[in-house]
């Protein structure tokens, strides 16, 4: 049986806002919606008022017109420099987002370190090829909303 590779995002951006600005926006699970691209559909069923250790967001999406069901966790809390969320159940075998924020001259610079499985077998090179390139689209999607939303 082959082993499921383990694939990899990384995006990195400079917004023109001071470290807790960016951190507030990023604590607020509201904001997800906003930076998410619509044709997800994606709408969080269940969220604490503010992100925290130990707190479950749980939502819906839609992926290629299939309906999805994800719960993640927020395994690891450092404000305002890092979190860590986790998908306890969803699409992806492995999915362990980590959001790491600093301040740098001129804002902060926000980067994104997505560590993910896909699920498929024997298809699973195909399905990881197909995946990466929607995980792309999903980010450079986040990335233009969020300097949008933090400008």
């Amino acid at each position: 049986m082959a082993r499921v590779r383990t694939s990899h995002l990384e995006r990195t951006q400079v917004v023109a806002v001071p470290l807790h600005e960016a951190w507030t926006f990023y604590a607020d699970p509201a904001n997800l919606e906003a930076i998410t691209p619509p044709w997800l559909g994606f709408r969080i069923d269940s969220a604490p008022t503010a992100l925290g250790r130990g707190e479950l967001l749980r939502y819906r999406l839609a992926l290629f017109d299939v309906p999805v069901r994800w719960t993640t966790v927020i395994a690891q809390w450092h404000p305002p420099r890092s979190f860590v969320d986790v998908q306890l159940s969803g699409p992806y075998l492995l999915w362990e987002h980590t959001h790491r924020l600093s301040a740098v001259p001129g804002g902060t610079e926000i980067h994104d370190h997505v560590r993910y499985r896909v699920p498929g077998g024997v298809l699973a090179p195909l399905v990881d090829r197909l995946v990466a390139r929607v995980l792309a689209a999903i980010f450079d999607y986040r990335s233009e909303r969020t300097a949008e939303l933090l400008s």
